[in-house]
């Protein structure tokens, strides 16, 4: 009977210890994977690939010039505790580039933008051997991001590769709307009005698939200098293609773009402000324009709008804020 009782004793307590494990276990696999991105675009794909599996932050918020984006003490910490590190690459991060070439060393750090094949990547025309790397603008490139962090999600928490094979799919059949969309919309522009001129060159991407000439006043990089020649040359070219419309952008300071509507003034030709474009950077979080899609939506359907165009003030999925 002693033995017996001993016996059950210990079954108890075995069953009970293999419970305790097989809670904590599953525990562990249920706890979200910490992902760090530096851009907000980059962050929300990996929110809508990863759902409820990762919990995502981003290091550039809304209005943050990338160029010139330097790491701060809590960026290092949270890098250093995250699961998975995702940087846009391309030389977009230039003050941070040596920084992650270094931290990849130790830690899971991916450059999703590298990901794109190189002959479908446009040059940088102000450091040899570089490349533009503003790939969001052209949405058919951005799949191939898309596809890179589902693989990085992937090798970094396999069990849940069917949940993030699914969204990425879903993710880039929404891609696939946007893009139907903005070929739609984009083509009512008249063709004499297909020049889109902001404060720095970060829409050649767009330029190349939606048929417009990109002009910027600053280079590819916001740290390259707009001189008094430049200004000067784009002011003779809206006098001259007598041009309606120009356009600031939410992470660049809009002075340079004020100084041309004044020197076209000048000389007799009025020329407005179409409005704020995300360039380097999403809208505030929370609101449609904060999501990458969103952020699309809102600058097709602005320039269409701006140069003469047609489409619906509430873009797309009539979720724009009216006049935005």
């Amino acid at each position: 009977m002693l033995l017996r009782r001993i016996a059950r004793y210990f079954g108890f307590a075995l069953a009970a210890i293999c419970g305790f494990v097989a809670v904590s276990v599953t525990g562990a696999s249920a706890k979200p994977i910490d992902v760090v991105a530096t851009t907000s675009m980059i962050a929300d794909t990996a929110r809508q690939v990863a759902g409820d599996r990762a919990k995502v932050t981003a290091l550039m918020g809304p209005g943050v010039d990338p160029h010139s984006y330097r790491q701060t003490r809590s960026d290092i910490a949270a890098m250093a505790r995250a699961d998975l590190v995702l940087w846009h690459g391309l030389y977009l991060e230039a003050q941070l580039e040596e920084f992650f070439l270094d931290l990849e060393k130790r830690r899971n750090v991916i450059a999703v933008g590298e990901a794109i094949d190189k002959s479908k990547l446009l040059s940088h025309a102000e450091y040899k051997g570089r490349y533009d790397p503003h790939v969001w603008m052209d949405p058919q490139l951005w799949e191939t991001v898309v596809l890179a962090v589902r693989d990085a999600l992937i090798k970094t928490d396999p069990e849940g590769e069917a949940t993030y094979r699914a969204n990425a799919d879903k993710h880039i059949a929404d891609i696939e709307k946007l893009i139907t969309y903005m070929r739609s919309v984009t083509k009512t522009v008249p063709e004499k009005s297909r020049v889109l001129l902001t404060a720095h060159d970060a829409f050649s991407y767009f330029g190349r698939g939606y048929d417009f000439e990109v002009l910027g006043i600053q280079g590819i990089s916001t740290e390259s200098e707009a001189g008094l020649r430049r200004v000067e040359e784009l002011v003779d070219t809206i006098v001259d293609r007598k041009i309606a419309a120009v356009f600031v952008e939410s992470s660049v300071p809009e002075r340079n773009v004020r100084a041309l509507i004044e020197g076209a003034a000048a000389r007799g030709q009025k020329v407005e402000i179409g409005g704020t474009l995300f360039s380097d950077a999403m809208g505030e979080p929370g609101t449609y324009e904060g999501t990458y899609i969103g952020m699309i939506d809102h600058n097709a359907t602005l320039i269409t709008r701006a140069l003469g165009g047609d489409a619906p003030a509430t873009g797309m999925q009539g979720k724009l804020a009216a006049g935005s």
